[in-house]
């Protein structure tokens, strides 16, 4: 409060208190209103301010009487009292109150987290916790090892909100080009596109300038996309925009943009990206040749016959081929077919006219020499790419009479010889229908001319060596044995990867133990084989042999293999339980291996019911099909869209099917089972597909991530 209690104009200041009351009294003034302050002459009266007191005064006005100002000291205290008094009466007056609501603070001085949070625990609301900053800012530096650790740990959600949170909104430190690259690349190996390019749209705007591994990240997650032709379309427009930059490219970038075009599109696309690479004088390696390996398997029909073209390429290049290489080998004999007998014979058995070496472009020899010094297995000569697209594609020029004469000639030569076992026409198609001229010759003389001979003597197609005039031609390559034998069989393609230094691997082996004939001695001494290149066995391996004996139908065969999994010190997953679904038949192998797998404790997921009900619908076994829905219902498990396809092909009559005519007994009792899994399918909830990239997004803090914006990320472009 203040000292002064009479606040009086300047110009009265020194005045004395005789001439003040003079001037300051005004006609008729009553004895309750304010007195009134006169201006100096012309300007009117001013009003007197309300006197403050005080227990001291600080200031005296010059000649004043100590006892007028203790008496009119008096007499405003009792005036203002009066005047606290009628304000407390008036409550209905509303002018100049807005200042009380504002007024009643309680605290005076800055609250503690202490009493936060206990108003956060009366009020029952959580706040997020937020660990306190302590010392400096993290470096960018220190963000990218963090980062390119989480990913590791597949941990990319983890990686993206430190980045985008922390790094950027809590802390904002300047991001540099490393910390986008590696989440890009983190977003590429799971085929998050749209995020991807958002990085690097964002990494654009902040005036970074994209690194060669950047644009190898995106190329690989658009080769990883769940949606190819999406990723194809958003590799092809970064391809454009690179190019109308004149942007120059590195090997490694050619790697991941020929994986695109492998994945996402067809091998022609891949020669003309090929093309590019030689252009510009980069090294062929055993990478690139990979490439093209992956897209000749994308063609089911014809996709072993490129391969064994593309190999022989490779091969009159001087490039080794490595364990990838040869497994993607064995994909290919899995997987594709041979397509035309007569060009396979004319393209693969004849030696080329013109052998594809060229002499390497000017300019580039040191760059060669570089990556000779190096040690990777590059190629000392440059491919002519086109010569090799027109030997791949001249399928279309052969002539419909030349395709269909190969094939009279086989069925001519079916039909003039006995069917017998035994015979040395049924052991050429095992062996990989090659025919010889020498044992056409023996075959009077010798009833069983090939049986004796090891299954490394058999020609090799991989061996660039291999004698090409003791084979005629190609008969019948219909089943994946048939295509193994025509690279050596077990024995020779391991042999021939000794030759190339490269190491068999355990999906080496897993992809042999599919391609063997089933209850061969092949298959037999994969163990064997197994064992001697110290190859260390796992559960995937037996799991491949159990299926193939399932799909036979020999359930105890498969069950066979369960005591030397375990002799291995390995035990049996679901995929285990699944391949032993596959060979039950009937209804009391099934409930068996239900009833086995309750015991022991484990639920069976979707896709051993799914095993089961398609064993059911093959045998039309309606009663074991209702029993498999009903221990579904009773272990709550959630049907697929697969189980709901089998299961609506199930309750569906046959074409011109009339059960008034005839009793069929198959299907007797297909009205039961449809109306028991119309009943079924009103309590099961079905299980809903989640999105692939789900589990990858961060959480926004208004809960905005809505499913519009899911399905727009389907269309993910640059």
């Amino acid at each position: 409060m203040g000292s002064l209690r009479l606040l009086v104009p300047r110009w009265c200041r020194y005045a004395s208190p005789g001439g003040l009351r003079a001037q300051c009294a005004a006609p008729g003034m009553g004895p309750g209103q304010a007195p009134l302050l006169s201006r100096p002459p012309g300007q009117g009266l001013l009003p007197v301010w309300r006197t403050c007191s005080s227990s001291q005064a600080s200031s005296r006005l010059p000649g004043s009487d100590p006892k007028d100002i203790s008496a009119r000291s008096s007499a405003g205290a009792a005036e203002e009292q009066k005047d606290d008094d009628d304000d407390v009466d008036d409550e209905g007056v509303e002018f100049g109150t807005l200042s009380d609501k504002f007024s009643s603070r309680k605290y005076y001085h800055k609250t503690t987290t202490c009493f936060r949070d206990l108003k956060l625990r009366e009020e029952g609301e959580e706040e997020p916790e937020r660990k306190p900053r302590r010392g400096p800012k993290n470096t960018p530096y220190w963000y990218f090892l963090r980062c390119k650790a989480l990913i590791k740990e597949d941990k990319l959600a983890e990686a993206l909100e430190l980045f985008e949170v922390q790094m950027l909104k809590e802390e904002r430190v300047q991001p540099e080009e490393g910390n986008y690259t590696v989440l890009i690349g983190g977003c590429g190996r799971v085929g998050y596109v749209k995020k991807a390019f958002r990085l690097y749209n964002d990494m654009k705007k902040r005036g970074l300038i994209p690194t060669e591994a950047t644009y190898t990240a995106l190329f690989n997650a658009c080769a990883e996309s769940p949606w190819k032709d999406s990723g194809l379309q958003s590799a092809l427009k970064l391809r454009q925009q690179l190019q109308s930059k004149n942007q120059e490219l590195n090997l490694i970038t050619y790697h991941a943009l020929l994986k695109v075009c492998a994945l996402c599109s067809d091998l022609r696309m891949c020669l003309d990206v090929l093309k590019e690479i030689v252009q510009k004088g980069h090294v062929l390696t055993a990478e690139t040749f990979s490439f093209l390996l992956m897209s000749c398997i994308k063609d089911t029909e014809n996709g072993f016959r490129f391969a064994l073209q593309v190999w022989q390429q490779m091969n009159k290049l001087g490039i080794r081929a490595d364990s990838h290489t040869y497994n993607l080998m064995l994909r290919a004999a899995r997987d594709c077919g041979i397509g035309n007998p007569a060009v396979a014979s004319r393209l693969l058995l004849s030696p080329p006219e013109n052998p594809p070496q060229l002499k390497l472009p000017p300019g580039r020899k040191e760059k060669v020499k570089n990556q000779r010094k190096k040690g990777s297995e590059s190629a000392p000569v440059q491919l002519d790419v086109e010569a090799m697209e027109k030997q791949l594609f001249q399928e279309s020029s052969v002539q419909p009479e030349e395709r269909i004469q190969p094939q009279n000639k086989d069925v001519a030569g079916a039909e003039a010889e006995p069917a017998a076992p035994d015979s040395p026409r049924v052991t050429h198609s095992r062996a990989g229908a090659l025919m010889r001229r020498a044992q056409s010759e023996m075959e009077q003389e010798q009833p069983h001319p090939i049986q004796k001979l090891p299954l490394c003597n058999l020609p090799n197609l991989l061996d660039s060596r291999v004698a090409d005039t003791a084979v005629v031609s190609l008969g019948t390559v219909a089943t994946p044995s048939h295509r193994l034998a025509l690279m050596g069989d077990v024995e020779g393609f391991l042999n021939k990867m000794k030759e190339d230094n490269a190491e068999p691997n355990i999906k080496t082996f897993t992809l042999l133990a599919e391609l063997v004939e089933p209850q061969s001695p092949s298959e037999s001494s994969l163990l064997a084989l197994l064992d001697d290149h110290k190859v260390k066995v796992d559960v995937t391996f037996f799991n491949t042999l159990m299926r193939k004996r399932s799909k036979l139908g020999d359930l105890e065969g498969a069950k066979s293999m369960l005591p030397a999994l375990v002799k291995r010190g390995l035990s049996p997953n679901l995929h285990t339980f699944c391949n032993l679904a596959i060979a039950c038949h009937n209804q009391q192998d099934g409930l068996q291996l239900l009833s086995d797998l309750k015991r022991s404790g484990i639920t069976p997921n979707k896709h051993i019911y799914s095993s089961l009900i398609a064993a059911a619908v093959r045998q039309l076994d309606y009663s074991y099909l209702t029993e498999i829905l009903r221990d579904m219902r009773n272990r709550q498990v959630p049907p697929n869209e697969v189980i709901i396809r089998q299961l609506e092909f199930a309750a569906r009559y046959p074409p011109k099917f009339d059960r008034y005519k005839h009793k069929n007994p198959y299907l007797e009792k297909i009205d039961g089972f449809r109306g028991y899994y119309y009943r079924w399918l009103k309590v099961m909830a079905g299980e809903e597909t989640p999105h692939p990239w789900a589990k990858y997004r961060t959480a926004k803090p208004g809960g905005q991530d809505s499913e519009a914006e899911a399905l727009q990320e389907k269309g993910a472009g640059c």
